[in-house]
């Protein structure tokens, strides 16, 4: 697919199977990928990458990337360049949440061309369909406008209230499932 979400629950797996994708992805690609993670968790992926015979490379800025698996923290991510990887794996993509952050639009717009994206959280909240959205819209596959007029309805004047269409429920979730995965238990 190449592009894709995995919502599982805390300790589902979700640090080796990241690794496991940005590696195939790397070898498919020939180009290096990076994930992308909140501070101080790379180390953590760099040691369970050890744990499971991967090598990950943590990077502060693009003259540290190797080929293969890196890693890197979403507050110095101005220093690469996307076009330079193959794919990119947003480690607690949750950061995407906030409709109108800078970090969000800069993720959407840095990473739009990388051909291979994968977004993994424990939980989006299930009734946020903002967040649904801007996770559709950083993987490529709709953006957060396309799926508001093509879901919802908006009630009233305050543009934050967004009500799923009655009718269009069952197809929003089966779009979703097109997309993404949700585990509580693997």
């Amino acid at each position: 697919k190449g592009k894709c979400a995995l919502f599982e629950d805390c300790g589902t797996g979700k640090t080796v199977q990241q690794l496991e994708w940005a590696w195939q992805v790397s070898l498919h690609t020939g180009l290096p990928t990076i994930i992308v993670a909140p501070l101080a968790v790379a180390q953590q992926t760099k040691r369970e990458g050890t744990k499971f015979g991967y090598s990950v490379t943590v990077c502060r800025e693009q003259a540290d990337v190797q080929r293969g698996i890196n890693i890197t923290n979403y507050e110095i991510l101005e220093h690469f360049d996307a076009a330079k990887f193959g794919g990119v794996v947003l480690d607690e993509s949750s950061i995407l949440k906030a409709y109108t952050g800078k970090i969000k639009q800069q993720i959407i717009d840095m990473f739009h061309d990388t051909p291979y994206r994968l977004a993994c959280t424990a939980t989006p909240a299930p009734n946020d369909y903002m967040e649904l959205g801007n996770h559709s819209e950083f993987l490529g596959v709709m953006t957060r406008s396309e799926m508001l007029s093509t879901f919802f309805v908006h009630d009233g004047g305050d543009t934050s209230h967004w009500r799923l269409k009655g009718h269009a429920k069952n197809d929003f979730w089966k779009w979703v499932a097109s997309w993404a995965v949700v585990l509580s238990n693997p």
